[in-house]
């Protein structure tokens, strides 16, 4: 089992989760420059995942996401995802992910139109994804952000088809775990902080587990995702 991570030009956050997944986590993982048109050989859908990083991705110009899905390594991706492999987007990754047609709905500019920068709460809504497939859903997450682009939006069709497939995997929340509007950072419609496609092997969310997986940062929330993710894609062997 392999990982993937993906660096575009901007990206600041591929360091953090190579050093998550391969020094914390102990798995295989390998840098992939933005530029490449196929994944590294031998990279399997059935049992390798493809990581895109937090960032800022062509310095963010035009929209978050919107010139990095024509980087020529996403066609591979796209098809690695069509082939069921698992992706997963972080922070800057969720936005390309979703400019990039893997995700439904976009990132827009925070509500207050800053730039924020600060430890959320998240709660998970679903065990019916890779990510998620371990955690306690009636606990709050302790995960830290750094975006100015992470309103989730999308229309109203969008929203209740993502609701009834099941799809929103992560809400920004309270201490307490309850999904108040006061709980939300950026605005984000319905508080939703995380979402998976239909066929749940692509994945993205705003926060960054990878900045909060170990005692020395004083916060090891995030190590229970990876744990999940990791569990998963061995299931999914």
């Amino acid at each position: 089992m392999r990982f993937g991570v993906i660096v575009f030009p901007g990206s600041n956050c591929d360091d953090d989760m190579v050093h998550m997944i391969g020094d914390v986590m102990g798995r295989e993982v390998v840098k992939i420059w933005h530029k490449e048109k196929v994944l590294p050989a031998g990279f399997n859908p059935a049992t390798d995942c493809v990581v895109l990083p937090g960032g800022f991705s062509y310095g963010d110009y035009v929209r978050a996401g919107a010139i990095a899905q024509f980087s020529p390594i996403m066609a591979a991706v796209k098809e690695f995802a069509n082939a069921g492999g698992y992706v997963f987007g972080v922070c800057n990754g969720f936005q390309i992910l979703c400019e990039c047609g893997l995700l439904p709905g976009v990132l827009l500019r925070n509500e207050g139109l800053q730039f924020i920068c600060s430890n959320v709460w998240i709660k998970p809504t679903t065990n019916n994804s890779p990510i998620t497939a371990d955690l306690d859903l009636n606990r709050a997450y302790k995960i830290p952000i750094a975006h100015a682009e992470g309103r989730f939006f999308a229309d109203e069709k969008t929203l209740d088809e993502l609701e009834r497939n099941d799809q929103v995997i992560f809400r920004y929340c309270d201490p307490a775990g309850n999904v108040t509007p006061e709980a939300n950072p950026n605005g984000a419609l319905r508080n939703i902080a995380g979402i998976c496609n239909a066929n749940r092997n692509v994945f993205g969310l705003m926060p960054h587990p990878e900045r909060a997986g170990e005692a020395v940062l004083a916060n090891t929330d995030g190590y229970a995702m990876f744990e999940s993710l990791i569990a998963a894609t061995a299931a999914h062997v």
